[in-house]
């Protein structure tokens, strides 16, 4: 698997997460603690696009 092709992924995953945020917050029943935990995951995997975008044009 290419670099460019994990990005691709990741973005696909970061983008999955946004969509599980907003369907959750729009939720009257939603969960503080998942929300905070949903968005740590898209951070952490918006730090690793970043970190592979990086070392990508570096190379």
């Amino acid at each position: 698997m290419t670099i460019e092709h994990h990005i691709v992924e990741l973005q696909k995953r970061h983008e999955l997460l946004d969509q599980a945020i907003a369907t959750e917050t729009q939720s009257p029943s939603s969960d503080d603690l998942q929300v905070t935990e949903l968005k740590r995951q898209k951070l952490r995997l918006k730090e690793e696009i970043e970190r592979l975008s990086t070392d990508a044009q570096a190379a």
